[in-house]
């Protein structure tokens, strides 16, 4: 639940199912935003994600979605403060699917008996004030204009000067328009063969802000070709036998194209600017942009790889490619200018290098090895897994990722238990660490002891029967001869009926009418007890049973359910009305955000009423006053607030169709041991909502916050 950075999940009814990759996905951008090629999740939109404060994951493990609705009204904070809800797709290895394949999480054990994880590689803020970037730039965030190389640092770096002696004959571009932090960024790179003359160009490319490519041309040098530097050009005779583009042409194409306060970024640009022999007067060089000691530079390919996660300049590739070049160093400019410079300090660059340059060497070991000693170790060592580790990830940039709880990732990937930590002990290092940390992992556990087979099947079955009830209502009592088919047809305009049966065992005849959703069966309840129907004054009521004593209780808290206060349910509709149809007819409803026609998720058929959700409460609210009444193609609607519009509709399908009683005899000889066992969950579910309470609390402004059930299987 974010505070201020805005988290916009689309996904409504049957839809709110999300798999781990997806998850992933949502991870990632949140603590990466730009960084590693990271980007929107496929399925949820994060606004602001600069502005996110930090991630914060809480895993309550051994808990899945039917301890949550078993202990609905238990879990009070969680089911008011968290707005989206959606079932997570089972994994056989939760914990590694959700960090990354592959972790290298080092844990580290402290004196309370608890499992710390976090980043080695992160200077101390004292580094800091010794890093090349901190000292030439400061810490605090600048604008574009604060990186733009000053007159004396061009003349130092062998830039062209307007009016230098060395730049006779240089076209000059005219941008002379004063720069803002607004101006735009211009991503430029050349490709160079050796002549008669010295460096001419030719390729060409311009990118803009957007990473689109503005300008990649061939160029004909007007010398001699001495060598065409294939390896690293990737230019080749012949490539360039039938161009007729001279460097005149691109001098005049680019002075056209840039608008004058542009500013240029390029890789030590200088080069790039003397072989088209143009002077510009902006310019941004990230080859000195990410200061280094001793006026040595870091490649654009490492600063590709470390900062933005991109490979560029690959060994399979004949040459450099100019228009990736151009838009890696374009790229790392904005990341500059977004992070500030604090930031791109803590990424620790030198020591990634360092680290680099220690695995290139010990690939070349290795590959100097016999083949047979390659072979052994390959046979002895686990299989490489694709997937990144996103840790890795968040360490790579800077991140300081936190994992905090009983249970620890090993070599493998499996999990082992420390169940000396208690959750209270786990709470009481969040409160101190998370603060400290950009993306943190908090486990807290129920204990393995309540994760039997027998004790998970008796609370389905519990789970189960208690919603079959809720969405039971007893009608009566009728005629001995009453019609059925009015019955049905009445109490159908409520919703979408599961079955219906007579009662015959009463002295006069009742009807059991089970339903689909449970708006359907609250509606009849509320709307039909009293009423007169099939020629008959009746009751209408629920099963009377000793789960159903609290139904009334927990009706009302599913209606202030953040997941349900702007979303109505409405029934009554014909089933010959498409999505279309209603969409058209309901426009007319101020604030109408989304539609969700609930369907049979086996036959694909649509049932007769459907959830309109609103950008605001109060418009649900003025939309329950005018549907209600309201005849739409000669049938007349029945609307109410909705208890099961989204995540707990889908949930209610399912159990609706599972097959029968999972517990079995178990179940049965269990039960007083259920008993027992379900009170202590009890106490420990509430205990567990009021340590995410706490933490939750605690969180700063803009902090994206995700609690996950992962459950047994």
């Amino acid at each position: 639940q974010e505070k201020s950075s805005r988290l916009s999940a689309a996904l409504f009814g049957e839809d709110c199912e999300i798999s781990h990759d997806q998850l992933y996905e949502l991870f990632k951008y949140a603590a990466l935003g730009r960084c590693h090629s990271a980007t929107q999740p496929s399925w949820c939109r994060i606004y602001h994600q600069s502005h996110l404060a930090g991630v914060v994951v809480i895993v309550v493990q051994e808990m899945s979605q039917l301890h949550f609705y078993k202990f609905y009204l238990q879990f009070k904070h969680l089911r008011k403060v968290f707005r989206h809800r959606f079932t997570l797709t089972p994994s056989a290895n939760f914990l590694a699917s959700l960090y990354g394949e592959g972790a290298n999480l080092k844990p580290q054990n402290t004196a309370q008996g608890l499992t710390s994880t976090s980043s080695e590689c992160i200077p101390k803020s004292s580094d800091l004030q010794c890093d090349p970037i901190i000292r030439k730039y400061g810490e605090k965030k600048r604008g574009l204009t604060s990186y733009t190389l000053t007159l004396e640092e061009q003349k130092k770096n062998d830039y062209p000067i307007k009016g230098s002696p060395g730049c006779k004959g240089y076209i000059y571009t005219e941008c002379d328009q004063q720069r803002t932090d607004s101006s735009p960024l211009f991503g430029l790179d050349c490709e160079m063969c050796l002549t008669a003359k010295g460096n001419e160009v030719t390729r060409v490319s311009l990118v803009d802000a957007q990473g689109q490519c503005l300008l990649n041309e061939l160029v004909k040098p007007e010398s001699t070709v001495v060598n065409y530097r294939t390896r690293f050009s990737g230019i080749t005779k012949k490539m360039l036998l039938p161009v007729k583009t001279r460097l005149p042409d691109i001098q005049t194409r680019l002075k056209k194209m840039l608008p004058h306060d542009a500013v240029l970024v390029g890789h030590s640009l200088n080069a790039d600017l003397q072989a088209l022999e143009m002077i510009h007067p902006s310019v941004i060089d990230t080859s000195l942009l990410f200061a280094r000691n001793e006026g040595r530079r870091f490649k654009l390919k490492f600063l590709a790889k470390a900062v933005l996660g991109k490979e560029i300049q690959c060994e399979q590739k004949l040459g450099h490619d100019p228009a990736e070049d151009a838009r890696a160093a374009l790229e790392l400019a904005q990341f500059f200018i977004e992070q500030g410079p604090a930031k791109v300090a803590e990424l620790n660059l030198e020591m990634l290098l360092t680290t680099e340059k220690l695995a290139e060497v010990s690939q070349n070991k290795a590959a100097l090895q016999p083949q047979g000693c390659r072979v052994q170790k390959q046979l002895n060592e686990p299989p490489h897994l694709s997937k990144p580790c996103f840790l890795d990830c968040l360490q790579v940039t800077g991140q300081k990722p936190l994992l905090l709880g009983r249970q620890e990732l090993d070599s493998s990937g499996l999990c082992q238990s420390n169940l000396s930590t208690s959750n209270k002990q786990i709470l009481q290092r969040a409160l101190e660490d998370v603060p400290l940390s950009t993306f943190s992992i908090i486990q807290f556990s129920l204990g393995p002891e309540y994760v039997a087979s027998h004790l998970l099947a008796g609370l389905f079955e519990k789970v189960r029967s208690k919603l079959t009830d809720m969405l039971t209502i007893y009608a009566g009592p009728f005629e001995e001869s009453f019609c059925l088919k009015s019955v049905k047809k009445e109490f159908g305009r409520c919703g979408p009926i599961q079955s219906l049966t007579v009662v015959t065992e009463t002295y006069q005849p009742y009807v059991c009418i089970q339903y689909e959703v449970l708006e359907a069966a609250q509606l009849a309840v509320e709307s039909l007890n009293g009423a007169e129907v099939a020629g008959s004054c009746i009751k209408v009521q629920r099963p009377v049973t000793a789960a159903m004593l609290d139904c009334d209780v927990l009706i009302k808290e599913l209606e202030l359910d953040v997941e349900n206060e702007s979303v109505i349910y409405v029934a009554g509709l014909k089933k010959s009305l498409t999505e279309t149809d209603l969409q058209e007819e309901f426009s007319q409803l101020k604030g109408l955000e989304t539609l969700f026609l609930p369907k049979d998720l086996q036959t694909g058929k649509h049932r007769n009423c459907c959830f309109l959700k609103f950008q605001k409460s109060q418009s649900a609210v003025d939309a329950l006053e005018v549907i209600n009444g309201w005849t739409m193609k000669g049938s007349k609607l029945r609307s109410r607030n909705a208890l099961a519009s989204g995540h707990l509709w889908r949930w209610i399908w399912q159990m609706n169709h599972s097959n029968g009683k999972q517990g079995g005899n178990i179940f049965y000889a269990k039960m007083e041991q259920l008993s027992d066992s379900e009170q202590d969950l009890r106490k420990k579910v509430k205990k567990l909502d009021q340590h995410i309470k706490k933490l939750y609390r605690s969180l700063q402004n803009n902090t994206l916050c995700v609690v996950l059930f992962p459950g047994v299987n």
